[in-house]
């Protein structure tokens, strides 16, 4: 009697074990969890927000560096703004200062002139002053007062005028007293008699008056 051959299937399919339920895969799932501490979803999320505080870092990087370089070059314009406004502050005063010291000279040349004119105005006053009446109507008398009344329109023109002395309170910031009066009704230290015209040039003295004043 031959032996049985061994039939394969019959292995086969102690083998084989039954197919898991919904519950025990679950249950199974949880045990592995448990044994790698984390399921691989959440490391793949963690290294995502690793990555993506990362950038968040170097973008804070990067801002912070142009943040300060910009307020490096605000500073900058700042202070060539600032040093622009004291030249043109400067530049101002060197011209204010400039064309003062322009009319200050021609003031002093102004005045020079008017000096040297004022002895032959006093000299047409005193010969029109002692001329007869006979020779007050003649054609020489005529051009004398002619050139005279001249001499005074180019003086009022040059704002050039005259001081007023006789019958006003003496001045010295106006008047120069020679002589001194006893005998004069006149109020005390009232000028009584004007010996030389005084002139003034732009509300500045050119000659003082030259007077006499009551004591």
């Amino acid at each position: 009697m031959s032996e049985r051959e061994p039939n394969i299937f019959e292995d086969v399919n102690e083998e084989i074990p039954d197919p898991l339920t919904e519950e025990e895969a679950a249950a199974e799932t949880d045990s592995m969890e448990e044994e790698t501490g984390e399921a691989p979803a959440e490391e793949e999320e963690e290294a995502g927000g690793s990555a993506e505080e990362a950038a968040g870092e170097e973008g804070k990087d990067k801002k912070s560096f142009f943040k300060k370089k910009k307020d490096k070059k605000d500073i900058q314009i700042e202070e060539l703004n600032d040093k622009l406004r004291r030249n043109m502050a400067e530049f101002d005063n060197f011209r204010k200062r400039t064309e003062k010291e322009k009319a200050s000279m021609f003031d002093v040349g102004a005045k020079s002139v008017i000096e040297k004119i004022l002895p032959i105005v006093d000299n047409f006053e005193r010969g029109i002053a002692t001329r007869s009446e006979e020779e007050a109507g003649t054609p020489f008398a005529d051009g004398m007062d002619k050139v005279y009344k001249q001499f005074l329109s180019m003086l009022e023109a040059l704002e050039v005028t005259p001081i007023e002395a006789v019958g006003k309170e003496f001045d010295p910031a106006f008047h120069n007293a020679v002589m001194q009066d006893e005998e004069s009704d006149a109020p005390e230290n009232t000028v009584v008699e004007e010996f030389q015209k005084g002139y003034m040039y732009r509300g500045s003295v050119v000659r003082y008056s030259m007077v006499k004043v009551k004591k």
